[in-house]
């Protein structure tokens, strides 16, 4: 029997499953948004462990378009600390290289610092968590912890989700209109939802060693997120290199080791952990505490499709994928931002439904793309072995070998020397590719393109990033200072759940155009004049990235994303409004 939403009552509107990035950001924006949200962890608390860490451009965005970014900044390492990455046989031994990384490079910084109002940090899961939920919390969404998910069916009118307490045994129900499964690389969600996967999963075995040591003295002088090291013994379910990874300066640390996945997962004590950790470091006597050791295997896999019905997935359960470019938590709180507005909408009546699938037209090829990314990021190191004519189950002298030859004082020494520079420039793709953060562009029902002459890529797509105002393209940042003379990004003058109508001082045409829109459609939309006293563009920042003349418009989405842009205005206001309201309907599926 399908049930009449008119008289349906619902214990919630959205159930969140899951509290790690895509649920604790998807739970904090839908608060945000004023829609009554649940939450629910089969877990006793957030994360315990430090996993995702690298936190992006983009990500920091949409925590400061939600009013966390300040708390994000006072917990995570700043990117003067993030950037030495280091290539070596050991944290004492020979060091091979270095790579000027996340944007610190003197090739890269100002092109960081040009595309966001945002600097790139170091925020592990342990600090990113505690951020999303308790802010959720705090404004409205409803959150339990111990509370597994069973199971689902799905009708017409919302959803019906399967609920265990695990404290007390006890079974139940929650009906809501929707559901987000954000409940990682193993979702029960995306499983039941029978959501269409490619790739594989489990190529290879990891396992990760979060212990307490004092590095300073091999690592203040070089400060960086990532140490690689070269031991025998890497290649075994790994990439040839093992990893140390700052947590926290310099005392906190986690380190990642390969295993054999064609073999019985190893067990890891605090003895065998203890050695590992000194033989990468190359001090026998230091004095290391272990925390913590898990193990997890290396996927290939994403979904095709992120929804079916009222059910969406969201964040690990869509893509799975080493954590090479760092690219798992930004694209899973990336996720939340693109859907949670759409449901909003749709919930408050200011959207159609067919607005919601735009989620996986627009969401799914961004998975595909990092996926695919960050497994050849891994692939890539094998350049450098190549160089030092070293191979699977190298053994120290192997090793030594290799590197002899490198710095051989010969022809062929130096002919080594320029590849393995070559070899290491290489892994920019990895550790500099800002435009894999941040050139990602949307093609939808939600995004009108015009009739401008198609993209052209002058410069490499993955490593440069490049902000357009094309419909589908972000908006592009550009300093703007107030009426007090404080300087705020573009992005500042968008978002907060509200599609904005952003002219210059010459277009007042559209201030009538958006009145008649918000008159006739019932929906939050401001106009920003760039060029008032509150948003003038003392820089003339904007009006070189504008791409559309002074009087001309854009229609920037809640999540910053241009829907909708006119070069010029049109001869009439009958015409503006005809024309953006026109451009409201199709984009709201209306």
């Amino acid at each position: 029997m399908t049930i009449n939403p008119a008289h349906e009552t619902y214990d919630t509107d959205v159930l969140v499953v899951g509290s790690g990035p895509a649920g604790g950001s998807a739970a904090l924006l839908l608060a945000t948004y004023g829609i009554r949200t649940l939450l629910v962890t089969k877990y006793g608390w957030l994360a315990n462990t430090p996993r995702a860490h690298i936190t992006n451009q983009r990500t920091m965005e949409v925590l400061r378009d939600l009013g966390v970014e300040s708390e994000a900044l006072a917990v995570g390492s700043p990117s003067r600390l993030m950037g030495d990455t280091v290539l070596c046989t050991s944290l004492t031994g020979y060091e091979i290289g270095r790579i000027r990384t996340w944007g610190t490079g003197p090739a890269t910084i100002s092109e960081y610092a040009a595309k966001s109002p945002c600097e790139m940090i170091d925020l592990p899961q342990t600090y990113l968590e505690p951020i999303l939920v308790d802010n959720a919390a705090a404004r409205g969404a409803k959150v339990r912890f111990d509370t597994e998910f069973l199971g689902f069916t799905q009708d017409d009118s919302g959803v019906t989700a399967r609920l265990r307490d695990r404290v007390r045994g006890e079974e139940f129900t929650v009906r809501a209109r929707y559901l987000i499964g954000a409940d990682g690389g193993r979702s029960t969600v995306a499983e039941q939802l029978g959501l269409p996967f490619d790739g594989r999963m489990a190529k290879a075995g990891s396992m990760n060693i979060v212990f307490k040591a004092d590095l300073t003295r091999y690592c203040a002088h070089r400060p960086s997120v990532l140490y690689w090291v070269m031991r025998p013994g890497a290649e075994t379910g790994g990439i040839g290199m093992g990893l140390v990874r700052m947590v926290r300066p310099w005392d906190e640390w986690l380190l990642v080791w390969g295993y054999d996945i064609e073999q019985p997962p190893p067990e890891v004590d605090a003895e065998s952990a203890r050695r590992i950790v000194r033989d990468l470091i190359g001090d026998p006597d230091l004095s290391v505490e272990i925390t913590s050791t898990s193990l997890w295997t290396v996927n290939h896999a994403y979904a095709s499709a992120y929804s079916s019905g009222r059910v969406f997935c969201a964040g690990d359960a869509v893509h799975r994928h080493p954590p090479s470019n760092g690219l798992g938590s930004n694209t899973s709180v990336q996720d939340s931002y693109n859907l949670a507005w759409k449901l909003a909408m749709v919930i408050r009546g200011e959207a159609g439904p067919e607005l919601l699938d735009t989620y996986s037209a627009e969401r799914a090829p961004v998975g595909r793309q990092i996926v695919e990314r960050a497994n050849l990021s891994r692939d890539q190191f094998g350049p450098i072995f190549e160089v030092l004519g070293i191979g699977g189950g190298s053994d120290h002298e192997a090793i030594a070998e290799g590197i002899a030859a490198v710095n051989a004082p010969t022809p062929e020494g130096a002919k080594k020397r320029r590849l393995l520079e070559e070899a290491i420039q290489l892994k920019n793709y990895e550790f500099n590719a800002h435009g894999v953060e941040m050139n990602q562009r949307y093609v939808s029902a939600a995004v009108l393109p015009d009739d401008a002459p198609a993209e052209v890529w002058e410069q490499d797509r993955e490593l440069v990033a490049r902000p357009t105002t094309r419909p589908g393209a972000k908006l592009p940042h550009a300093w703007l200072v107030d009426a007090r003379g404080e300087r705020l990004s573009t992005l500042d003058a968008v978002g907060d759940g509200a599609f904005t109508v952003l002219t210059g001082l010459s277009g007042g045409v559209w201030d009538a155009a958006a009145a008649a829109c918000r008159a006739d459609l019932s929906v939050p939309l401001r106009v920003v004049r760039i060029g008032d006293e509150n948003h003038r563009d003392a820089y003339g920042d904007w009006s070189r990235a504008a791409e559309i003349a002074e009087d001309g418009v854009l229609l920037v989405r809640p999540d910053g994303y241009v829907a909708w842009r006119r070069a010029t205005a049109p001869e009439s206001e009958r015409s503006a409004q005809q024309e953006l309201l026109g451009a409201l309907r199709r984009v709201l599926a209306r």
